[in-house]
């Protein structure tokens, strides 16, 4: 066969691999056995589809950074992976590697100015689907001020992958998306020689110009609640993470806007196990985690909201002083079957008399993944959503339905207020040792975000393994929580096992009460990258059952 038709065959595939992987992925075929894990020694990305890493892996090879790749993946998988979040929302950890700093970018959009506890109450709660639950959209403006923070891009560089997979128009609405994209583009384009400028041009236009008039409007015909006010006042907060020591790791999270700090309460009280005598999933570890997580997730669901306006007790939520309080509550013979506060505020391990309340059964789509590490080492962890809202007119800007997870309960912590953020389940994170990133970790997956990663993490560090060996292993879980989108109530003693985990594990939960469940397939979709300390190699894996996509160079 002659060189010349070879060559042609080898760039045709090239040419179409991507368009056959998403074609595959939006039909829901796995992404394939080899694409869930990748090692390299320059970088690495962890995202949710083949799309996404293919793009934001050459983004990293062609000499872009961290944030450069982290935004091209975020864009593409807001229009191609299980959600559609372009409208949506987006937690993001930043690290910057040459002043050894880490932020966070609140991508979490707040209620609108209509959006009030007396509004929603006359409708009998916030609807699961549909308009009214959208919060202001999020997620452009903080891939914008990562890009101008952190970023060596333009709008129109990072946004060109996700408009060529728009131009294919894949579902109805792509080619309004794709129109929506060169009006952001060309707004960039009057200011060609300042990026920054150009930048915040791009935002203007989406928050203060054209389109968010043609939102307003839109919205006044369709009985929604965001009004032009709510799109120009709105900003992508920088704040300082939330961290704690664990055995020598450093660790860090969201504020309490999210269920980040959880995964903190949770290291705060397994600190005082020998976990790895206990042994990796074996039946007293397990039992312990899963009692670890219902009272982790009690105290979410009393104590956490947006800090502007709940007097959170954060400090003592994560102190050791009240884990070591908490510890005293676990049962190591015995199930837990009722959900357990503790009160921060007078530092006792349980609340006496607790106002617990709950609403109905509300379902919920999943979320996706975001991690990138480039050559400098710096590192990008995001974990981006969106689901169940609707498109805005001509747009093609679909938005999400995150109001859904506060609640319309006069007096509680996380009562829906105008301009407040929602509680919401996204939690991205960053792990230290020695000053250096040893772990980054994002998982979609709703309530089960936490309780997922803290097993990868503990695989990890406590137990030495690598995100190979545990990204699509045995897990665990409870229900024993109040559910984020639309507060249904805790199932109690509930625990969900992944059937391979072995009867051994099966039977010991069992004999102490648990009321155990086992599932072939995951119910979250992990995603880690892992820096060797001593050698440099850059590992990434996440759940391949659930089209999480590494790669690496």
């Amino acid at each position: 066969m002659p060189y010349s038709f070879l060559l042609i065959i080898a760039l045709l595939f090239g040419l179409l691999y991507p368009w056959s992987s998403l074609a595959a992925e939006q039909a829901g075929q796995a992404v394939g056995p080899a694409n869930w894990h990748a090692e390299g020694k320059h970088g690495a990305v962890c995202v949710g589809g083949s799309p996404a890493r293919d793009a934001s892996l050459a983004m990293l090879k062609s000499g872009g950074n961290a944030a450069d790749a982290a935004v091209v993946a975020t864009l593409i998988i807001s229009v191609t992976d299980k959600v559609v979040c372009f409208g949506g929302e987006v937690p993001i950890l930043y690290y910057d590697a040459a002043t050894g700093t880490v932020e966070v970018l609140c991508g979490q959009g707040a209620a609108p100015r209509l959006a009030t506890q007396e509004y929603f109450s006359k409708k009998g709660g916030i609807p699961r689907k549909g308009v009214e639950p959208a919060a202001v959209p999020g997620l452009l403006d903080a891939l914008l001020t990562l890009l101008s923070r952190r970023g060596t891009k333009t709008f129109a560089e990072v946004a060109q992958p996700t408009l060529d997979i728009l131009d294919a128009g894949q579902k109805p609405w792509h080619k309004d998306l794709a129109v929506t994209f060169r009006r952001l583009i060309e707004a960039e384009k009057t200011s060609p020689r300042d990026r920054q400028r150009g930048l915040r041009l791009v935002a203007d236009y989406f928050y203060r110009g054209p389109l968010a008039r043609e939102i307003d409007a839109w919205m006044r015909t369709h009985d929604g609640l965001i009004r032009y006010s709510d799109l120009a006042t709105h900003t992508t907060r920088i704040e300082e993470p939330l961290a704690i020591d664990y055995r020598g790791y450093t660790v860090y999270k969201c504020g309490f806007w999210s269920q980040g700090p959880c995964f903190l309460q949770m290291l705060r009280i397994l600190e005082g196990y020998d976990l790895k005598s206990m042994g990796y999933n074996r039946p007293d570890t397990v039992h312990l985690m899963v009692e670890t997580m219902k009272l982790c997730l009690a105290d979410r669901d009393v104590w956490y909201a947006d800090p502007f306006f709940a007097d959170v007790p954060a400090r003592q939520l994560l102190s050791p002083q009240y884990a070591k309080m908490r510890r005293s509550v676990i049962d190591m013979s015995k199930a837990s079957h009722q959900q357990q506060p503790g009160d921060p505020w007078k530092m006792r391990p349980l609340w006496e008399n607790p106002v617990l309340r709950y609403g109905k059964e509300s379902p919920n789509r999943d979320t996706s993944t975001c991690l990138t590490v480039d050559r400098w080492g710096n590192a990008v962890a995001a974990t981006p959503s969106g689901f169940d809202g609707v498109v805005v007119g001509k747009t093609g800007v679909m938005l999400g339905t995150r109001l859904r997870s506060f609640n319309a309960w006069a007096g509680h912590v996380n009562c829906i207020e105008p301009g407040k953020r929602p509680r919401i389940t996204l939690s991205p994170g960053m792990v230290f040792k020695d000053d250096k990133l040893f772990l980054s970790l994002s998982c979609a997956g709703a309530d089960h975000q936490e309780q997922n990663l803290i097993q990868y993490f503990v695989a990890v560090v406590d137990f030495g393994l690598h995100p190979k060996d545990v990204a699509s292993g045995p897990r665990f879980g409870t229900y024993q929580f109040m559910n984020s989108f639309g507060q249904a109530p805790p199932k109690m003693g509930s625990v969900v096992v992944s059937a391979d985990i072995g009867d051994a594990v099966i039977n010991a939960l069992r004999d102490r009460g648990a009321k155990v469940t086992t599932r072939a397939t995951p119910w979250a979709s992990p995603a880690m990258i892992r820096i060797d300390p001593q050698t440099g190699l850059i590992e990434a894996a996440g759940e391949g059952r659930s089209r999480r996509a590494a790669g690496a160079y």
